[in-house]
């Protein structure tokens, strides 16, 4: 295990978890599930399975260090990596692959988002072991598929080359399809979900951002003396700087011809809205989940969320939202995850930031 390291990646603000998800606050810090575990803390010590403490490190925003400090206090600061702006995933994962290669060069990684939920952890946790063992005797770039259950436009795919191997040969990735080709790719039975959890040796992934994004390669092999020093905040911000926003699923993933999917057995939501919470959180005999003091009346379907000091009263919706959330108010149709990203622009732009 001393060189299994984890990267969990944690600095998403969770828009279409808005109004629950703010700014200040966003959705991995909250305990979303109802357990009394936020989702970061949740993911934190799910890897514990895996590996030490002292190997797991957080990316996020600056703005979030604290918030990742007091949830994770085993962490060190030095585990903490704050990025100065927000690049998408390929500047993340360069980051953490350099620093880490500098304290071990035969690590291997897993990359995870911080605000999955997972079930059936032992089944999980085995699959995360096999793939790393074969990162570590491989230049595998692997990724965790989920076999789909529906026809999702939430998520993106995997198809895969077929074979009686455990690890499939990834032929394409797509992401987010248009409801018609989401169809078309449950029925075929060649596509899984992609789960978003990488696991690779450092030496493979930092191979790959020189073959594929050699200016962000650059960048971050520059900084190799800045590492766990007191100079590394100050580089940092200027290497991000010069980073351009990319994921690393469209950077590298797409492009290399060395990715490799294992399927998932276990049971994975990536949590990215609140339709997909209302799919796995406990309901009541109309399909309702209520997190708040709240009379329910002629609803099915519909997620109810709030304090609990006071009373919320719903009648007659169907496949709704009814959230209060600080000094929000939001009654809207629960499925639509493009309108959120709307919703938080305009009551930005109109109303001002105190309402995001």
């Amino acid at each position: 295990m001393k060189n299994y390291y984890v990267v969990i990646m944690a600095g998403g603000i969770g828009s279409r978890f808005w109004p629950y998800s703010r700014d200040k606050f966003p959705k991995q810090f909250l305990d979303v599930l109802g357990t009394g575990t936020s989702l970061l803390r949740m993911t934190y010590e799910r890897f514990l399975q895996v590996c030490p403490s002292e190997n797991i490190y957080v990316v996020t925003s600056k703005n979030y260090e604290e918030l990742v400090s007091e949830q994770l206090p085993e962490l060190s600061r030095d585990q903490i990596l704050c990025e100065p702006y927000r690049r998408n995933t390929a500047p993340c994962v360069a980051y953490a692959s350099y620093k880490i290669r500098k304290q071990n060069p035969d690590a291997i990684t897993v990359v995870t988002p911080s605000d999955h939920a997972i079930f059936k952890e032992d089944v999980f946790i085995a699959a995360i072991k096999d793939a790393l063992a074969e990162g570590a005797r491989s230049d595998k770039l692997i990724t965790l598929g989920i076999k789909p259950t529906r026809p999702e436009t939430g998520y993106g795919y995997i198809q895969y080359l077929p074979g009686d191997e455990e690890l499939k040969k990834v032929k394409t990735f797509t992401e987010k399809p248009a409801y018609e080709l989401a169809v078309k790719f449950f029925e075929s039975g060649e596509f899984l979900w992609n789960a978003g959890i990488f696991i690779w040796s450092v030496k493979s992934i930092i191979k790959s951002f020189e073959t594929f994004l050699p200016d962000m390669a650059e960048v971050f092999e520059e900084g190799i003396e800045n590492y766990s020093t007191d100079q590394e905040r100050l580089f940092i911000n200027q290497a991000y700087a010069q980073c351009k926003n990319i994921s690393i699923d469209y950077g590298i993933m797409e492009k290399s011809q060395n990715v490799y999917v294992k399927l998932g057995e276990f049971a994975w939501s990536d949590l990215g809205s609140w339709g997909s919470l209302h799919e796995i959180r406990e309901k009541d005999e109309n399909q309702n989940v209520v997190d708040a003091n709240a009379l329910v009346y002629d609803s099915e379907n519909c997620v109810v969320m709030g304090p609990k000091n006071k009373l919320i009263v719903v009648q007659g919706l169907k496949n709704c939202l009814v959230a209060q959330c600080d000094n929000v108010i939001l009654i809207c149709d629960k499925d639509n995850e493009k309108q959120f990203r709307t919703f938080v622009a305009d009551a930005k732009d109109k109303k001002g930031a105190d309402f995001v």
